[in-house]
Protein backbone atom coordinates (compact mmCIF):
# COMPACT_ATOMS: atom_id res chain seq x y z
CA UNK A 1 0.00 0.00 0.00
CA UNK A 2 0.93 3.39 -1.16
CA UNK A 3 2.16 5.35 2.01
CA UNK A 4 1.01 9.31 0.68
CA UNK A 5 1.72 10.67 4.11
CA UNK A 6 5.18 9.65 4.13
CA UNK A 7 5.82 10.24 -0.07
CA UNK A 8 4.37 13.90 0.98
CA UNK A 9 6.73 14.05 4.09
CA UNK A 10 9.57 13.18 1.59
CA UNK A 11 8.90 15.54 -0.90
CA UNK A 12 8.73 18.70 1.51
CA UNK A 13 12.54 17.27 2.61
CA UNK A 14 13.34 16.91 -1.04
CA UNK A 15 12.07 20.66 -2.05
CA UNK A 16 14.51 22.09 0.60
CA UNK A 17 16.65 24.12 -1.86
CA UNK A 18 20.06 23.13 -0.13
CA UNK A 19 18.38 19.42 -1.26
CA UNK A 20 17.23 20.43 -4.43
CA UNK A 21 20.85 22.02 -5.28
CA UNK A 22 23.15 19.08 -3.97
CA UNK A 23 20.25 16.56 -6.04
CA UNK A 24 21.62 18.36 -9.05
CA UNK A 25 25.12 18.53 -7.76
CA UNK A 26 24.69 14.54 -7.52
CA UNK A 27 22.86 13.91 -11.24
CA UNK A 28 25.65 16.42 -13.04
CA UNK A 29 28.03 14.78 -11.23
CA UNK A 30 26.99 11.31 -11.40
CA UNK A 31 26.58 11.49 -15.33
CA UNK A 32 29.79 12.75 -15.55
CA UNK A 33 31.45 9.98 -14.15
CA UNK A 34 29.55 7.50 -16.02
CA UNK A 35 30.82 9.49 -18.68
CA UNK A 36 34.46 9.18 -18.08
CA UNK A 37 35.79 5.78 -18.68
CA UNK A 38 37.36 4.17 -15.47
CA UNK A 39 35.82 6.53 -13.04
CA UNK A 40 33.16 4.35 -11.40
CA UNK A 41 30.09 5.73 -8.94
CA UNK A 42 31.96 3.41 -5.83
CA UNK A 43 35.14 5.38 -6.50
CA UNK A 44 33.80 8.72 -6.68
CA UNK A 45 31.11 8.06 -3.06
CA UNK A 46 34.58 6.83 -1.41
CA UNK A 47 36.12 10.14 -2.41
CA UNK A 48 33.34 11.82 -1.17
CA UNK A 49 32.91 10.53 2.29
CA UNK A 50 34.80 12.94 4.12
CA UNK A 51 32.83 15.54 2.78
CA UNK A 52 29.57 14.20 3.73
CA UNK A 53 30.71 13.91 6.97
CA UNK A 54 31.08 17.88 7.19
CA UNK A 55 27.41 18.05 6.50
CA UNK A 56 25.67 18.89 8.64
CA UNK A 57 21.84 17.44 7.33
CA UNK A 58 22.35 13.45 6.64
CA UNK A 59 19.51 13.66 4.01
CA UNK A 60 21.74 16.49 2.03
CA UNK A 61 24.63 13.97 2.09
CA UNK A 62 22.85 10.49 1.27
CA UNK A 63 20.70 12.83 -1.62
CA UNK A 64 23.92 13.54 -2.82
CA UNK A 65 25.51 10.04 -3.10
CA UNK A 66 22.44 8.64 -4.74
CA UNK A 67 22.12 11.07 -7.38
CA UNK A 68 25.74 9.98 -8.05
CA UNK A 69 24.99 6.39 -8.24
CA UNK A 70 22.26 6.50 -10.31
CA UNK A 71 23.44 9.07 -12.52
CA UNK A 72 26.29 7.07 -13.30
CA UNK A 73 23.94 5.05 -14.92
CA UNK A 74 22.73 7.13 -17.71
CA UNK A 75 25.56 8.70 -18.27
CA UNK A 76 27.72 5.38 -18.82
CA UNK A 77 25.63 4.78 -21.98
CA UNK A 78 27.18 7.97 -23.55
CA UNK A 79 30.71 5.86 -23.73
CA UNK A 80 29.77 2.76 -24.68
CA UNK A 81 27.90 4.31 -27.40
CA UNK A 82 30.24 6.58 -29.19
CA UNK A 83 33.81 4.73 -28.08
CA UNK A 84 33.14 1.31 -27.97
CA UNK A 85 34.02 1.23 -23.93
CA UNK A 86 31.70 1.34 -21.44
CA UNK A 87 31.80 4.51 -19.16
CA UNK A 88 30.56 2.12 -15.94
CA UNK A 89 30.70 -1.66 -15.89
CA UNK A 90 26.98 -1.56 -16.31
CA UNK A 91 27.17 -0.51 -19.72
CA UNK A 92 29.45 -2.95 -20.79
CA UNK A 93 26.46 -4.37 -22.68
CA UNK A 94 25.02 -1.47 -24.55
CA UNK A 95 28.69 -1.49 -26.25
CA UNK A 96 27.95 -4.20 -28.46
CA UNK A 97 24.87 -2.88 -30.29
CA UNK A 98 24.93 1.09 -29.07
CA UNK A 99 29.07 0.90 -31.15
CA UNK A 100 27.21 -0.42 -34.14
CA UNK A 101 24.06 2.16 -34.21
CA UNK A 102 26.81 5.07 -34.16
CA UNK A 103 28.87 3.32 -36.42
CA UNK A 104 25.86 3.77 -39.17
CA UNK A 105 24.80 6.96 -38.37
CA UNK A 106 22.24 6.70 -35.62
CA UNK A 107 24.42 7.78 -32.38
CA UNK A 108 21.26 10.41 -31.92
CA UNK A 109 18.91 7.80 -31.52
CA UNK A 110 21.22 5.36 -29.60
CA UNK A 111 21.96 8.32 -26.97
CA UNK A 112 18.07 9.21 -26.69
CA UNK A 113 16.36 5.76 -26.53
CA UNK A 114 19.14 5.18 -23.71
CA UNK A 115 18.44 8.31 -22.27
CA UNK A 116 14.60 7.38 -22.08
CA UNK A 117 14.91 3.74 -21.24
CA UNK A 118 16.70 5.15 -18.31
CA UNK A 119 14.44 7.69 -17.44
CA UNK A 120 11.37 4.95 -17.46
CA UNK A 121 13.38 2.40 -15.93
CA UNK A 122 14.53 5.00 -13.23
CA UNK A 123 11.07 6.04 -12.30
CA UNK A 124 9.48 2.67 -11.98
CA UNK A 125 12.38 1.63 -9.71
CA UNK A 126 11.34 4.16 -7.17
CA UNK A 127 7.59 3.85 -7.75
CA UNK A 128 8.26 0.01 -6.91
CA UNK A 129 10.71 1.48 -3.92
CA UNK A 130 7.69 3.21 -2.54
CA UNK A 131 5.64 0.64 -2.83
CA UNK A 132 7.63 -2.02 -1.30
CA UNK A 133 10.03 -0.75 1.40
CA UNK A 134 7.52 0.22 4.05
CA UNK A 135 5.71 -3.18 4.03
CA UNK A 136 9.47 -4.96 4.14
CA UNK A 137 10.86 -2.68 6.35
CA UNK A 138 7.30 -3.73 8.80
CA UNK A 139 8.24 -7.57 7.92
CA UNK A 140 11.88 -7.07 9.10
CA UNK A 141 10.79 -5.75 12.59
CA UNK A 142 10.31 -9.70 13.33
CA UNK A 143 14.12 -9.88 12.33
CA UNK A 144 15.95 -11.28 15.72
CA UNK A 145 19.81 -11.84 15.57
CA UNK A 146 19.07 -15.51 14.17
CA UNK A 147 17.32 -13.89 11.52
CA UNK A 148 19.89 -11.08 10.77
CA UNK A 149 22.21 -13.66 10.91
CA UNK A 150 20.92 -16.16 8.29
CA UNK A 151 20.28 -12.63 5.77
CA UNK A 152 23.72 -11.70 6.02
CA UNK A 153 25.05 -14.98 5.13
CA UNK A 154 22.97 -15.18 2.19
CA UNK A 155 23.75 -11.76 1.72
CA UNK A 156 27.32 -12.85 1.14
CA UNK A 157 26.65 -15.88 -0.74
CA UNK A 158 24.74 -14.32 -2.96
CA UNK A 159 27.31 -11.49 -3.72
CA UNK A 160 30.33 -13.57 -4.24
CA UNK A 161 28.73 -15.77 -6.41
CA UNK A 162 27.48 -13.02 -8.53
CA UNK A 163 29.54 -10.35 -8.35
CA UNK A 164 32.01 -11.85 -10.92
CA UNK A 165 33.11 -14.47 -12.85
CA UNK A 166 34.89 -16.74 -10.39
CA UNK A 167 33.04 -17.89 -7.18
CA UNK A 168 36.58 -19.10 -6.11
CA UNK A 169 38.11 -15.22 -6.14
CA UNK A 170 35.00 -14.06 -5.03
CA UNK A 171 34.40 -15.94 -1.58
CA UNK A 172 38.43 -14.87 -1.27
CA UNK A 173 37.65 -11.76 -0.73
CA UNK A 174 34.84 -11.97 1.14
CA UNK A 175 36.86 -14.44 3.14
CA UNK A 176 39.82 -11.20 3.36
CA UNK A 177 36.67 -9.11 3.92
CA UNK A 178 35.70 -10.48 7.02
CA UNK A 179 38.96 -10.85 8.41
CA UNK A 180 39.74 -7.17 8.10
CA UNK A 181 36.51 -6.26 9.68
CA UNK A 182 37.23 -8.06 12.52
CA UNK A 183 40.65 -6.17 13.14
CA UNK A 184 40.45 -4.24 16.59
CA UNK A 185 38.66 -4.50 19.77
CA UNK A 186 35.94 -7.01 20.26
CA UNK A 187 32.59 -4.67 20.51
CA UNK A 188 31.77 -7.72 23.21
CA UNK A 189 34.47 -8.91 25.20
CA UNK A 190 36.95 -6.06 24.25
CA UNK A 191 40.02 -8.34 23.82
CA UNK A 192 42.25 -6.73 21.00
CA UNK A 193 42.73 -8.95 17.67
CA UNK A 194 44.72 -8.72 15.10
CA UNK A 195 46.59 -5.57 15.91
CA UNK A 196 50.15 -6.99 15.32
CA UNK A 197 50.98 -4.85 18.02
CA UNK A 198 50.07 -1.79 16.24
CA UNK A 199 48.58 0.76 18.51
CA UNK A 200 46.41 2.14 15.64
CA UNK A 201 45.24 -0.59 14.97
CA UNK A 202 43.38 -1.10 18.32
CA UNK A 203 40.45 1.12 17.17
CA UNK A 204 39.50 -0.82 14.44
CA UNK A 205 40.43 -0.04 10.52
CA UNK A 206 38.29 2.77 8.90
CA UNK A 207 35.76 2.20 6.37
CA UNK A 208 36.24 5.18 4.42
CA UNK A 209 39.89 4.69 4.52
CA UNK A 210 39.47 1.29 2.67
CA UNK A 211 37.02 2.30 0.63
CA UNK A 212 39.10 5.16 -0.60
CA UNK A 213 42.26 3.19 -0.66
CA UNK A 214 41.05 0.28 -2.62
CA UNK A 215 38.38 2.36 -5.09
CA UNK A 216 39.95 5.60 -5.10
CA UNK A 217 43.80 5.03 -5.40
CA UNK A 218 43.46 1.63 -6.81
CA UNK A 219 41.47 3.19 -10.23
CA UNK A 220 43.80 5.80 -10.35
CA UNK A 221 46.57 3.63 -11.04
CA UNK A 222 44.65 1.17 -13.16
CA UNK A 223 43.41 3.43 -15.39
CA UNK A 224 46.89 5.23 -15.80
CA UNK A 225 47.80 2.27 -17.44
CA UNK A 226 45.56 2.76 -20.17
CA UNK A 227 47.90 4.30 -23.09
CA UNK A 228 45.35 3.76 -25.79
CA UNK A 229 43.61 6.71 -26.93
CA UNK A 230 40.53 6.23 -28.17
CA UNK A 231 39.12 8.82 -30.19
CA UNK A 232 35.03 9.70 -30.44
CA UNK A 233 33.09 8.43 -33.66
CA UNK A 234 30.66 10.97 -33.60
CA UNK A 235 31.67 14.20 -33.73
CA UNK A 236 28.71 15.92 -34.60
CA UNK A 237 25.59 13.82 -32.97
CA UNK A 238 22.05 14.51 -34.47
CA UNK A 239 18.51 13.46 -34.17
CA UNK A 240 18.90 13.03 -30.16
CA UNK A 241 15.18 12.78 -30.19
CA UNK A 242 14.51 9.09 -31.29
CA UNK A 243 11.24 8.68 -34.21
CA UNK A 244 8.28 6.84 -33.54
CA UNK A 245 9.33 4.01 -35.30
CA UNK A 246 12.62 3.58 -32.98
CA UNK A 247 9.75 4.17 -29.80
CA UNK A 248 7.78 1.13 -30.75
CA UNK A 249 10.67 -0.85 -31.34
CA UNK A 250 12.01 -0.23 -28.24
CA UNK A 251 9.01 0.66 -25.57
CA UNK A 252 8.79 -3.05 -24.51
CA UNK A 253 12.47 -3.48 -24.03
CA UNK A 254 12.29 -0.55 -21.84
CA UNK A 255 9.24 -2.38 -19.77
CA UNK A 256 11.00 -5.71 -19.66
CA UNK A 257 14.20 -4.27 -18.81
CA UNK A 258 12.44 -2.09 -15.93
CA UNK A 259 10.90 -5.73 -14.45
CA UNK A 260 13.97 -7.27 -14.85
CA UNK A 261 16.57 -5.01 -13.79
CA UNK A 262 14.09 -3.99 -10.64
CA UNK A 263 13.92 -7.47 -9.40
CA UNK A 264 17.57 -8.45 -10.25
CA UNK A 265 18.53 -5.31 -8.02
CA UNK A 266 16.93 -6.44 -4.68
CA UNK A 267 19.43 -9.31 -4.76
CA UNK A 268 23.04 -8.92 -3.06
CA UNK A 269 25.56 -8.81 -5.59
CA UNK A 270 23.30 -9.66 -8.90
CA UNK A 271 22.59 -5.44 -9.49
CA UNK A 272 23.02 -3.56 -13.06
CA UNK A 273 25.85 -5.32 -14.54
CA UNK A 274 23.78 -9.18 -14.09
CA UNK A 275 20.38 -7.21 -15.20
CA UNK A 276 21.91 -5.90 -17.93
CA UNK A 277 22.97 -9.52 -19.36
CA UNK A 278 19.84 -10.99 -18.73
CA UNK A 279 17.94 -8.38 -20.32
CA UNK A 280 20.32 -8.35 -23.59
CA UNK A 281 19.51 -12.23 -23.68
CA UNK A 282 16.10 -12.30 -23.03
CA UNK A 283 15.42 -9.31 -26.20
CA UNK A 284 18.02 -10.95 -28.23
CA UNK A 285 15.86 -14.76 -27.66
CA UNK A 286 12.29 -13.18 -28.05
CA UNK A 287 13.33 -10.90 -30.97
CA UNK A 288 11.51 -11.34 -34.29
CA UNK A 289 14.56 -10.53 -36.07
CA UNK A 290 17.70 -11.87 -33.42
CA UNK A 291 20.45 -11.32 -36.47
CA UNK A 292 20.18 -7.63 -36.16
CA UNK A 293 21.73 -8.17 -32.48
CA UNK A 294 25.30 -7.22 -32.43
CA UNK A 295 25.04 -5.18 -35.56
CA UNK A 296 22.91 -2.36 -34.24
CA UNK A 297 19.50 -3.51 -32.88
CA UNK A 298 17.88 -0.57 -30.84
CA UNK A 299 16.41 -3.09 -28.30
CA UNK A 300 19.66 -4.18 -27.80
CA UNK A 301 20.24 -0.22 -26.21
CA UNK A 302 17.09 -0.13 -24.46
CA UNK A 303 16.58 -3.18 -22.88
CA UNK A 304 20.06 -2.94 -20.84
CA UNK A 305 19.91 0.38 -19.98
CA UNK A 306 16.86 0.28 -18.48
CA UNK A 307 17.53 -2.60 -16.62
CA UNK A 308 20.87 -1.05 -14.93
CA UNK A 309 18.80 1.98 -14.22
CA UNK A 310 15.80 0.38 -12.72
CA UNK A 311 18.57 -2.52 -10.86
CA UNK A 312 20.13 0.61 -9.16
CA UNK A 313 16.96 1.68 -8.03
CA UNK A 314 15.65 -1.24 -6.17
CA UNK A 315 19.51 -1.77 -4.46
CA UNK A 316 18.12 1.05 -1.96
CA UNK A 317 15.62 -1.42 -0.75
CA UNK A 318 17.26 -4.15 1.06
CA UNK A 319 19.80 -0.93 2.24
CA UNK A 320 17.18 1.02 3.14
CA UNK A 321 14.89 -1.71 5.02
CA UNK A 322 16.70 -4.46 6.13
CA UNK A 323 20.27 -2.98 6.35
CA UNK A 324 21.91 -4.73 3.91
CA UNK A 325 23.97 -3.32 0.55
CA UNK A 326 24.07 -4.95 -2.16
CA UNK A 327 26.69 -3.78 -4.16
CA UNK A 328 29.97 -1.50 -3.72
CA UNK A 329 27.95 1.97 -4.02
CA UNK A 330 25.45 0.89 -1.34
CA UNK A 331 27.89 0.00 1.27
CA UNK A 332 29.56 3.48 0.55
CA UNK A 333 25.65 5.28 1.17
CA UNK A 334 25.29 2.53 4.09
CA UNK A 335 28.48 3.76 5.41
CA UNK A 336 27.82 7.49 5.08
CA UNK A 337 24.29 6.87 6.74
CA UNK A 338 26.62 4.82 9.80
CA UNK A 339 28.66 7.97 9.99
CA UNK A 340 25.50 10.42 10.35
CA UNK A 341 24.46 7.68 13.30
CA UNK A 342 21.74 6.51 11.51
CA UNK A 343 21.39 2.48 11.34
CA UNK A 344 19.68 1.30 8.16
CA UNK A 345 17.10 -0.81 9.03
CA UNK A 346 13.67 -1.56 10.08
CA UNK A 347 13.62 1.34 12.21
CA UNK A 348 15.02 3.83 9.71
CA UNK A 349 11.05 4.05 8.79
CA UNK A 350 10.05 4.94 12.06
CA UNK A 351 12.94 6.91 14.02
CA UNK A 352 15.00 8.87 10.41
CA UNK A 353 11.37 9.11 8.95
CA UNK A 354 12.47 12.42 6.57
CA UNK A 355 15.62 10.49 6.05
CA UNK A 356 13.86 7.38 4.55
CA UNK A 357 11.17 9.48 2.39
CA UNK A 358 13.60 12.36 1.70
CA UNK A 359 16.20 9.92 -0.41
CA UNK A 360 13.06 8.20 -2.22
CA UNK A 361 11.09 11.25 -3.53
CA UNK A 362 14.82 12.82 -4.18
CA UNK A 363 15.21 10.17 -6.57
CA UNK A 364 11.84 11.26 -8.77
CA UNK A 365 12.91 14.39 -8.42
CA UNK A 366 16.32 13.36 -9.70
CA UNK A 367 15.47 10.92 -12.81
CA UNK A 368 13.49 13.77 -14.59
CA UNK A 369 16.97 15.81 -13.91
CA UNK A 370 18.53 13.56 -15.61
CA UNK A 371 16.13 12.94 -18.57
CA UNK A 372 16.66 16.95 -19.01
CA UNK A 373 20.47 16.86 -18.45
CA UNK A 374 21.20 13.98 -21.10
CA UNK A 375 18.66 14.48 -24.04
CA UNK A 376 19.20 18.31 -25.33
CA UNK A 377 22.90 18.51 -23.46
CA UNK A 378 24.49 14.80 -24.91
CA UNK A 379 27.35 17.06 -27.37
CA UNK A 380 28.27 18.58 -24.36
CA UNK A 381 28.83 15.42 -22.48
CA UNK A 382 30.79 13.68 -25.22
CA UNK A 383 33.20 16.68 -24.93
CA UNK A 384 33.95 15.14 -21.47
CA UNK A 385 35.74 12.52 -23.66
CA UNK A 386 38.37 14.85 -25.21
CA UNK A 387 40.10 15.01 -21.20
CA UNK A 388 43.09 13.48 -20.66
CA UNK A 389 42.76 10.51 -18.04
CA UNK A 390 46.39 11.81 -17.50
CA UNK A 391 45.67 15.18 -16.42
CA UNK A 392 42.41 14.14 -13.71
CA UNK A 393 44.76 11.39 -12.16
CA UNK A 394 46.99 13.85 -10.12
CA UNK A 395 44.05 16.49 -8.90
CA UNK A 396 41.95 12.90 -7.98
CA UNK A 397 44.98 11.63 -6.32
CA UNK A 398 45.64 15.11 -4.23
CA UNK A 399 41.56 14.59 -3.02
CA UNK A 400 41.83 11.03 -2.23
CA UNK A 401 44.75 11.60 0.09
CA UNK A 402 43.44 14.59 1.36
CA UNK A 403 40.16 13.29 1.82
CA UNK A 404 41.40 10.17 4.16
CA UNK A 405 43.70 12.40 6.25
CA UNK A 406 40.65 15.07 6.78
CA UNK A 407 38.59 11.82 8.46
CA UNK A 408 40.65 10.98 11.36
CA UNK A 409 43.90 13.69 10.73
CA UNK A 410 45.88 10.39 11.20
CA UNK A 411 49.32 9.91 8.74
CA UNK A 412 48.70 6.40 9.75
CA UNK A 413 45.14 6.02 7.65
CA UNK A 414 47.13 7.81 4.74
CA UNK A 415 49.55 4.52 4.76
CA UNK A 416 46.48 2.36 5.16
CA UNK A 417 45.14 3.84 2.04
CA UNK A 418 48.26 3.80 0.29
CA UNK A 419 48.41 -0.41 0.59
CA UNK A 420 44.62 -0.81 0.36
CA UNK A 421 44.96 1.38 -2.81
CA UNK A 422 48.27 -0.87 -4.14
CA UNK A 423 46.17 -4.31 -2.98
CA UNK A 424 43.12 -3.03 -5.22
CA UNK A 425 45.42 -2.16 -8.06
CA UNK A 426 46.69 -5.62 -7.80
CA UNK A 427 43.54 -7.31 -7.37
CA UNK A 428 41.99 -5.84 -10.79
CA UNK A 429 45.35 -6.87 -12.34
CA UNK A 430 44.16 -10.36 -11.23
CA UNK A 431 40.53 -10.27 -12.18
CA UNK A 432 39.51 -9.77 -8.42
CA UNK A 433 36.18 -8.27 -8.13
CA UNK A 434 36.61 -6.17 -5.07
CA UNK A 435 32.50 -6.33 -4.13
CA UNK A 436 32.76 -8.83 -2.19
CA UNK A 437 35.40 -7.62 0.22
CA UNK A 438 33.64 -4.03 0.64
CA UNK A 439 30.48 -5.74 1.02
CA UNK A 440 31.90 -8.58 3.89
CA UNK A 441 33.98 -5.16 5.25
CA UNK A 442 30.46 -4.02 6.02
CA UNK A 443 28.39 -6.74 7.10
CA UNK A 444 30.97 -9.04 9.02
CA UNK A 445 30.58 -6.97 12.28
CA UNK A 446 26.89 -7.74 11.86
CA UNK A 447 26.96 -11.14 11.07
CA UNK A 448 29.63 -11.86 14.06
CA UNK A 449 27.51 -9.87 16.67
CA UNK A 450 24.31 -11.47 15.54
CA UNK A 451 26.01 -15.11 15.56
CA UNK A 452 27.34 -14.52 19.62
CA UNK A 453 23.97 -13.21 20.17
CA UNK A 454 21.89 -15.98 18.57
CA UNK A 455 24.14 -18.41 20.16
CA UNK A 456 23.81 -16.75 23.57
CA UNK A 457 19.82 -17.17 23.10
CA UNK A 458 20.09 -20.72 22.18
CA UNK A 459 22.80 -21.85 25.05
CA UNK A 460 25.08 -22.40 22.30
CA UNK A 461 23.32 -24.44 19.67
CA UNK A 462 23.18 -24.07 15.97
CA UNK A 463 19.82 -25.21 15.73
CA UNK A 464 18.24 -21.73 16.24
CA UNK A 465 19.14 -20.88 12.96
CA UNK A 466 17.02 -23.88 11.33
CA UNK A 467 13.64 -23.85 13.73
CA UNK A 468 13.20 -20.32 13.41
CA UNK A 469 10.87 -20.07 10.33
CA UNK A 470 12.13 -17.19 8.78
CA UNK A 471 15.63 -18.06 9.80
CA UNK A 472 15.40 -21.53 8.13
CA UNK A 473 14.33 -20.40 5.08
CA UNK A 474 16.64 -18.12 4.33
CA UNK A 475 19.27 -20.75 5.54
CA UNK A 476 17.46 -23.17 3.41
CA UNK A 477 17.28 -20.79 0.54
CA UNK A 478 21.15 -19.93 0.99
CA UNK A 479 22.57 -24.04 0.51
CA UNK A 480 20.10 -24.78 -1.82
CA UNK A 481 21.69 -21.60 -3.65
CA UNK A 482 25.54 -23.23 -2.98
CA UNK A 483 24.51 -26.92 -3.82
CA UNK A 484 23.32 -25.83 -6.98
CA UNK A 485 26.21 -23.72 -7.85
CA UNK A 486 28.49 -26.84 -7.20
CA UNK A 487 26.19 -29.30 -9.65
CA UNK A 488 26.13 -26.47 -12.56
CA UNK A 489 30.12 -26.38 -12.05
CA UNK A 490 30.15 -30.43 -11.65
CA UNK A 491 28.68 -30.29 -15.06
CA UNK A 492 30.25 -27.84 -16.87
CA UNK A 493 33.18 -29.59 -16.00
CA UNK A 494 32.30 -32.93 -16.94
CA UNK A 495 33.43 -33.78 -20.57
CA UNK A 496 30.70 -34.07 -23.07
Amino acid sequence: MLDFTGLLLGFEVAFNPVNLLWCLIGSVLGTAVGVLPGLGPAATIALLLPISMKMGSPVTAIILMAGIFYGAMYGGSTTSILLNLPGEAASVVTCIDGYQMARKGRAGPALGVAAIGSFVAGTFGVIGMTVMAPPLAEFALKFGPPEYFSLTVLGLLLATYLAGDSPLKGLTMAILGLILGSVGLDPLSGAVRFDFGIPDLQSNIDFVTIAMGLFGVGEILINLEQTEAASILTTKIKNVFPTMVDLARSGWAMVRGSVIGFGVGILPGGGAVLSSLISYALERKISKHPEEFGHGAIEGVAGPEAANNAAASSSFIPLLTLGIPGNASTAMIFAALLIHGITPGPFMLKEHAGVFWGVIASMYIGNVMLLLLNLPLVGMWAQLLRVPYAFMAPMVMVLTLGGGYSVNNSVFDIWVMLVMGVFGYLARKLKFDLGPLLLAFVLGPIMERSLRQALLMSHGSFGIFFLRPISGALMMVAILFVLGNLWAARRKAKPV
